[in-house]
């Protein structure tokens, strides 16, 4: 299962706030996309449904955003990877539409909402395919991850900086 670690070097301007993550629950930070439904200016926006419980005269609508990602798989261009989870629940099972401020403790974002993609940059990233070497071709990998094996139809996605550590946490430059 793909990671990110908090060591991360990358510019604001190379992360896309557009789509929603359309998929199995929960996605992990450093998960590969790819684009599922296009953004268009016309529709940017959705109307995801009450928060679970309509009362009269009262109006609880989430609004989330029309445009979706999904994770890559091998042989797919990614546009970028997750800088965030997407998940319904925290720890203990409790629905984290209710309590946002959890969320953004989690470094999560519910389904529906925009999730932050990063297309270029230097990541300390956990749950490498194969075996990576210092220099080495970085590819997209089965659903959404990162692997050192060209096999296939493998579409490289940056370099690796280094072998995997004691942790199994190796260094990664993404470039997509």
């Amino acid at each position: 299962m793909p990671n990110l670690q908090p060591f991360r070097n990358y510019d604001e301007k190379d992360v896309i706030n557009l789509f929603a993550f359309s998929g199995s629950l929960p996605a992990t930070k450093g998960t590969l996309v790819k684009v599922q439904a296009g953004w268009k200016a016309t529709d940017e926006m959705s109307m995801l449904g009450d928060v679970g419980a309509s009362f009269g005269n009262t109006v609880s609508q989430r609004y989330g955003v029309a445009a979706k990602v999904a994770a890559s798989t091998t042989g797919e261009t990614p546009l970028g990877i997750l800088l965030m989870d997407v998940r319904e629940t925290d720890e203990n099972g409790e629905l984290l539409k209710f309590n946002p401020r959890k969320a953004a403790e989690m470094q999560a974002v519910l389904s529906g909402q925009a999730v932050p993609i990063v297309t270029r940059g230097t990541f300390l990233y956990n749950g490498v395919g194969g075996t990576p070497s210092a220099g080495g071709t970085a590819y997209a990998g089965a659903a959404g991850t990162i692997t050192a094996s060209s096999a296939g139809s493998a579409v490289a996605i940056g370099t690796f900086l280094g072998a995997k550590d004691a942790n199994d946490n190796v260094l990664v430059k993404i470039n997509l």
